[in-house]
């Protein structure tokens, strides 16, 4: 008895390795990816100004990033005690605008310098819904909490986002000719913008997208939306808020992107590392027994693959053990 639709992913002829830097943009599906990836040391970099919902205010940052753009004070706004930008998430807030200042422009620099030397780069769009800043027009990535009465909401049409992301790959493909670009729709749903809302803003980010594919630098897709719509299809892969996706469906989207693009062997490397990092995340309890000798077993371990793969940097996991033997 067949109970559930399923569908295959066609392998990507081009593969992710420990030698090819990918770059994570977009909505929180993006994090969610590149943090497993991260996990496993694979060579990432993701949102590098904080999470980003909608295709335009994505391809600002995009732009920002490929054009080394350098923040200054008129690019902030003050709301009570704090700076912000409206071009950033909710993390990049400051009493000092200088130092807020000094952040953001460092983060784009470490940005340019990954997007030159990034193999692959995965887009990820979550609303079709914009919200604008009612005193200057700008499209912004996050409303930081100021009252909805100073902002004008609509949603973006396909050919709109098309237009830009057109214009956009056409400058990824001369400068980057070597990155591959991956769009996906994030599952994630958008219940402030109503179940009507949300859905009619994920077709116009799926037509879009759809649209995209036809440019000559021919940029892929990875199917997350659909994996979630027409695979699992069931309200136990969601988490309690029914909106965002539980670790179980999380996992499993990892799996069918690591099926998909990552290497085989690189795919050996990273269950190795997983169970380091994965051990260095699990704090030990207080009265935990012979924490010295799990200690020195994890280093030893991490000693083995390091010799194994001396290109992995496993300081960080190193440090944790070496302090439990302090």
């Amino acid at each position: 008895m067949k109970l559930r639709t399923t569908f295959t992913i066609p392998p990507s002829p081009e593969k992710i390795t420990y030698h090819t830097p990918v770059f994570f943009l977009g909505s929180c599906f993006a994090t969610s990816i590149g943090k497993l990836m991260e996990l496993g040391c694979l060579p990432v970099m993701i949102n590098p100004f904080g999470t980003v919902f909608n295709p335009v205010s994505v391809c600002n940052t995009l732009s920002a990033v490929i054009q080394r753009k350098r923040f200054n004070s008129g690019d902030l706004y003050k709301t009570g005690e704090k700076w912000i930008s409206f071009s950033h998430y909710t993390e990049f807030t400051s009493g000092n605008a200088d130092s807020l200042l000094k952040r953001i422009n460092d983060n784009i620099e470490q940005a340019h310098d990954f997007l030159s030397g990034s193999k692959f780069l995965f887009v990820t769009f979550g609303t079709a819904w914009v919200y604008s800043f009612n005193k200057t027009g700008e499209i912004v990535s996050n409303c930081h909490k100021i009252p909805q009465s100073e902002f004008s909401r609509r949603m973006v049409s396909v050919n709109e986002i098309t237009d830009i992301w057109s214009a956009q790959l056409e400058v990824i493909n001369s400068s980057f000719p070597d990155l591959k670009v991956i769009f996906t729709i994030s599952p994630v749903r958008h219940w402030k913008e109503g179940a009507h809302g949300n859905q009619i803003s994920k077709s116009v980010l799926l037509l879009a997208v759809e649209e995209l594919q036809r440019h000559p630098s021919k940029p892929g897709y990875f199917p997350a939306y659909e994996l979630v719509m027409d695979d699992l299809r069931d309200y136990r892969f969601y988490d309690t808020d029914m909106l965002h996706l539980s670790d179980t469906a999380t996992e499993y989207i990892w799996n069918e992107f690591a099926k998909c693009y990552i290497d085989g062997n690189a795919l050996n490397i990273y269950s190795e590392v997983l169970k380091i990092s994965k051990a260095a995340l699990h704090r030990l309890r207080p009265d935990s027994s012979h924490p010295e000798k799990f200690a020195e077993e994890m280093i030893e371990r991490i000693n083995n693959v390091q010799a194994k793969y001396p290109f992995l940097d496993l300081d960080a996991q190193r440090q944790y053990f070496a302090d439990l033997l302090k």
